[in-house]
């Protein structure tokens, strides 16, 4: 009986860790713009891509997406894509109706789309039962490869700064998509 039980906990937290364990290949993930048709992830793929996946009403998520939004414009020549995704809180939202006044009044020239909660969930693999950090982001390599991840379970509060992400982009931008 004590092995059976060390075994399930063994599995579990083996699971745990490789959920979290970098890099890994990024999934497909569907983005929804206002007015637009839907978006693919992997239709970025060769470009170095930062999803933060963002609160409209979270003054943090508003400032990363201004950062984000200032990194696109040194960065984007040379192969640098931030995608914006609008989910809504717990307590509700409103399914992301603000998503266009908000990319207006924050002047970003980034994709900025709304997808579900449980979709969100399901990308950041984030278990029920695990506390929602905001924003989260995702930095995925030109082969479509997630190197790093913000909030959650391994997250790197350091890619919340300017400098820090920076520094990852410049190196993940040096790199070859083949």
């Amino acid at each position: 009986m004590k092995s059976s039980l060390a075994s399930v906990v063994l599995l579990i937290l083996t699971a745990a860790v490789s959920a979290a364990t970098l890099p890994r290949q990024s999934p497909e993930f569907a983005l929804s713009p206002p007015g637009g048709d839907t978006l693919l992830l992997s239709s970025f793929k060769g470009k170095v891509v930062v999803m933060e996946f963002l609160f409209i009403r979270s003054e943090h998520c508003l400032r990363v997406a201004q950062m984000l939004s200032s990194l696109q414009r040194e960065l984007s020549p040379r192969g640098f894509q931030p995608v914006g995704v609008v989910f809504d809180p717990p307590n509700g939202g409103d399914g992301g109706r603000s998503i266009t006044a908000m990319v207006s009044y924050l002047k970003l020239s980034y994709p900025v789309a709304y997808a579900s909660k449980d979709s969100v969930d399901s990308y950041l693999d984030r278990a029920r039962d695990e506390i929602l950090n905001i924003p989260q982001i995702v930095v995925i390599d030109r082969k479509g490869t997630i190197r790093a991840i913000s909030g959650g379970r391994g997250g790197e509060a350091r890619l919340e700064d300017e400098g820090a992400l920076r520094t990852l982009l410049d190196g993940l931008l040096k790199e070859r998509a083949d």
